[in-house]
């Protein structure tokens, strides 16, 4: 057993790895998670939503679970879980592939888009964001996003806040052929992009236990970016590093990373 290290940035670490990319997460991760307030939310649900099949319904009032949701909601929309029979926890991508015919899907990710593109427009960057971006790409540290998010709000942050860094590759809900996150899928095809054997020597940067968990299972070491709904991750087994601000990471990577829990 060992703690995951690596090497300080433009040092020959020796037996020590050397770093080769950083992975982000980006809703709550790269911005500020936005939570829509009521009067919005019951905005998105026009009329004709009445019609919207009883299971995109629970399949909405799901988007509570704040540590699944692609797109992170408080609760009390459109009616309580327990009214609905759903419990806590539901998986939101998982749920919607598992709607019974292709109307409900496409409603629900009709739902959920509108969402989305509600937040994107209230995107505010996480503190230390840009510090930490000019930071890396002044040491050519390559960079990928792996989010459960669809393209267009991570296409926004980027040319709102990152028009001068290149991100790639760039896995999203709409990458084909991927599962999102728990899965390590992203991250190993973002390692392969690379032509990296495996994620070793990745790092996976993330506000959740879907990115801690992602990150583990790829074989990368593990950053969380804390707040306070994640607290409970700081001890989980699948957390190597904790910071409190996304440019913490400058002052550990030109230190050398060393992660605060022993790993196989």
């Amino acid at each position: 057993m060992a703690q995951r290290r690596f090497a300080p940035l433009d040092t020959d670490g020796g037996d020590v790895p050397t770093l080769k990319g950083i992975v982000f997460d980006v809703d709550g991760t790269l911005w500020q998670a936005y939570h829509l307030p009521l009067h919005d939310r019951q905005c998105l649900l026009p009329a004709t939503a009445l019609y919207v099949s009883r299971d995109a319904v629970r399949w909405l009032v799901a988007l509570e679970d704040t540590s699944k949701a692609p797109f992170k909601l408080m609760s009390d929309l459109l009616c309580s879980r327990d009214a609905l029979g759903i419990e806590k926890g539901v998986d939101i991508i998982h749920h919607i592939r598992g709607l019974p015919n292709f109307k409900e899907r496409t409603d629900a990710i009709a739902i959920v888009r509108e969402i989305e593109r509600k937040a994107m427009v209230k995107q505010v960057p996480q503190p230390g964001l840009v510090e930490l971006m000019d930071y890396l790409n002044s040491k050519g540290v390559k960079r990928a996003l792996c989010t459960r998010n669809f393209d267009g709000p991570v296409n926004h942050l980027i040319k709102s806040h990152l028009a001068t860094h290149v991100f790639a590759p760039i896995v999203t809900r709409d990458t084909p052929n991927i599962m999102p996150k728990p899965d390590p899928a992203g991250i190993l095809h973002i390692a392969r992009a690379w032509n990296l054997e495996d994620a070793s020597d990745l790092i996976m940067v993330g506000d959740s236990l879907d990115d801690m968990t992602a990150g583990h299972k790829a074989g990368a070491a593990t950053v969380l970016l804390l707040n306070v709904r994640n607290q409970d991750l700081k001890d989980h087994e699948h957390t190597d590093l904790c910071i409190e601000r996304l440019d913490d990471l400058i002052s550990i990577l030109e230190n050398g990373f060393r992660g605060v829990r022993e790993r196989s």
